[in-house]
């Protein structure tokens, strides 16, 4: 039999969330690869093998799996949200770029996920109804230079901007740095979601102003979605408000 290898998006935590197409990768993999956390959602399966590794190991873990399923395995990496939204589709496709031409040859199947700015949009409204970005504050793969350049251009042009990996033990100031970057740009009642391991026993979510918007209710569970200056708020008595960014946009004249 050929190798092949599934990178699969097992999406942000509840098991409803999880595709068909998804599932079925998971249950036909010899051998299942990825950070323990996201390991840890999937059910165990007699004969199954389980690699779990450290979140910081991307490039390492992506090259043992590509390896293993060139010897022939039917083998799955497992990747939290969709696997293409900063995680590990783009750490399979670099490796296998730099790796032996043997990994070219490899049957590889990227499987979507649902993936965290959508959940969290979802509980919320619409906030990603019109134009939006995501945007990602670690600064561990770019300089925050550049971070806070292409802040600065999303808030310009409108963009509604979901912001991945807010903050960490080792970046706590960078959210508040982000957000300082975004009140240049925005109006001060631009609703921020703060939408914290939704789709889990610990789900949080929350609407702020950005003029109040405090980075200490983030922390690496959390997706942040900062509204343009065309998304509204709608106020419900005894619930969360409806967030939503119009798709039709007024005709800007100079």
């Amino acid at each position: 039999m050929s190798g092949h290898l599934a990178v699969v998006g097992i999406g942000p935590g509840d098991a409803r969330w999880l595709t068909a197409e998804a599932d079925a990768a998971l249950a036909g993999a010899e051998a299942l690869y990825g950070y323990r956390a996201y390991l840890d959602r999937v059910p165990s399966r007699p004969g199954q093998e389980r690699h779990p590794s450290d979140n910081r190991e991307e490039g390492a873990r992506a090259a043992v799996a590509l390896r293993h399923a060139a010897a022939g395995a039917q083998v799955a990496i497992v990747s939290g949200g969709d696997p293409g939204v900063f995680a590990m589709a783009a750490a399979v496709c670099a490796e296998i770029e730099a790796g032996p031409e043997s990994w070219r040859g490899l049957d590889v199947a990227i499987v979507p996920g649902v993936s965290a700015m959508l959940a969290v949009a979802a509980r919320v409204g619409a906030p990603l109804g019109g134009d939006f970005c995501a945007i990602s504050l670690s600064d561990n793969l770019k300089p925050w230079e550049l971070i806070e350049r292409r802040l600065a251009a999303a808030a310009g042009a409108g963009f509604v901007i979901a912001l991945y990996n807010p903050t960490s033990r080792k970046r706590p100031w960078q959210l508040g740095a982000a957000l300082d970057e975004l009140r240049q740009w925005l109006p001060a009642d631009t609703p921020v979601v703060f939408g914290r391991a939704v789709g889990r026993p610990d789900e949080s979510v929350d609407v702020k102003r950005l003029d109040t918007a405090e980075p200490a209710r983030a922390d690496m569970a959390t997706l942040v979605i900062v509204g343009s200056s065309q998304t509204r708020t709608i106020a419900r008595s005894g619930r969360l408000p409806l967030v939503y960014t119009p798709r039709a946009v007024e005709k800007v004249t100079a």
